[in-house]
């Protein structure tokens, strides 16, 4: 099953323009056996003084590059252009295609209008690529932040390599693909390459899931935080923006109605999840964690306003202790609240957490509008920075 990025409006465009113009066959190159791709930049781009001499770290993705007898590329079977910093949410739709002026793609395919994954066991892969299966030479490239094609820039700017190895995809297999910084110390770059396995785990539509990584630098957390780029509690990063410690808990509460309110959930306050490690090599995907879509009974079965926090507190501190009103100076890393709430943008009062939005996702389907779909999740913290990836199954279509 081939699937196509196409915003409503445009489609009907389309189809306004075959009426016109009458029938018009268009033939799109079909994969055989694709695997399905998915690449994150998380190198930072914010200049401090740690990073100040590094080139930025605007990239060119090349699959299967064609290089002349001095390695400059020529061309190459597959290119993921203008590759910028990810955004702290990978919602779960494509989101970049045909919206803004800016050439900047914060993730591939992003804005890249190539086939697309399917609705893969229920689940809605669009925001990946299909990507033939197999062997292949994958390379990134620095480039200019400018709005030249990397093909059309001059060859001088054609010459940085920041990372050149093999991958080996399979077919139907989904996997994230992550750029990323693996030691402050040594300035060392690298990727990470997971299999992602949750299309294939028997997983409840009555269950939001969530699993976390951190793939921060070795040593990040460890150097003064006036060194950090992006540190400090005055954006939504909160106490992660001077990064957490190698090993932490982590507890959720539940919360239902205006964020400000902070009414909590019965049976669901401060409780623990499990554990994350750093690690910036493994490649196999954490535990899933679940919490009921409807854990407030108030709920009826049909939409909730529930929204979650996550408190990552390092081994031997006690969550019913923590004290609420602890200041930046006198956290040493060893705790770091998450809060998913409305659109991600919204950050409560005197609160020392990091703001991402929602997990359970609220749209128009059927007869209800809204209604509340269960989600799968995924939140990753890299050097400072926190970022969540909502799946979400297919949903029937609105009723009018």
């Amino acid at each position: 099953m081939l699937a196509f990025k196409v915003k409503y409006v445009g489609f009907c465009g389309l189809i306004l323009l075959f009426l016109v113009a009458g029938c018009k066959k268009i033939n799109y190159a079909k994969i055989e056996d694709p695997a399905y791709l998915r690449v994150f930049n998380n190198l930072n781009y914010e200049v401090g003084i740690t990073n100040k001499d590094e080139p930025i770290p605007f990239l060119t993705l090349l699959i299967d590059p064609v290089m002349d007898q001095d390695g400059m590329p020529l061309s190459a079977a597959i290119k993921g252009d203008f590759l910028d910093q990810r955004e702290p949410y990978a919602p779960p739709y494509p989101s970049h295609v045909g919206t803004g002026t800016s050439l900047n793609n914060p993730e591939y395919p992003g804005r890249e209008n190539v086939l697309v994954g399917p609705v893969l066991n229920g689940f809605d892969l669009s925001s990946w690529a299909q990507i033939p299966s197999g062997k292949h030479r994958v390379v990134f490239m620095f480039r200019p932040k400018n709005t030249i094609p990397f093909f059309s820039l001059e060859d001088r700017y054609k010459k940085s390599v920041l990372i050149d190895t093999t991958l080996v995809l399979d077919g139907k297999e989904v996997y994230t693909l992550h750029v990323l910084q693996k030691d402050v110390a040594t300035k060392k770059n690298g990727i990470l390459l997971r299999q992602e396995d949750f299309h294939k785990r028997p997983l409840s539509d009555s269950e939001v899931y969530v699993n976390f990584y951190n793939m921060s630098s070795k040593g990040f957390w460890q150097i003064d935080n006036y060194t950090k780029t992006g540190n400090g509690l005055n954006n939504e990063k909160g106490f992660i923006a001077n990064g957490i410690k190698d090993q932490m808990n982590i507890f959720y509460t539940l919360y239902r109605g205006a964020p400000e309110s902070r009414i909590t959930i019965a049976g669901h306050t401060r409780l623990l999840m499990g554990t994350l490690s750093r690690n910036t090599d493994a490649v196999e995907v954490s535990p899933y964690y679940s919490f009921p879509l409807f854990a407030d009974g108030n709920a009826e079965g049909i939409t909730t306003d529930m929204w979650q926090r996550f408190d990552l507190l390092a081994p031997g501190m006690d969550i019913t202790n923590i004290p609420y009103s602890i200041s930046d100076s006198d956290n040493d890393n060893s705790w770091a609240p998450i809060n998913c709430m409305l659109n991600g943008q919204t950050r409560l009062s005197n609160d020392k957490g990091a703001t991402l939005p929602n997990m359970i996702v609220n749209i128009h389907s059927g007869i209800y509008n809204p209604r509340s779909f269960a989600t799968v999740n995924t939140i990753e913290i890299v050097n400072g920075n926190v970022y969540l990836t909502t799946v979400q199954r297919k949903y029937a279509p609105p009723v009018y």
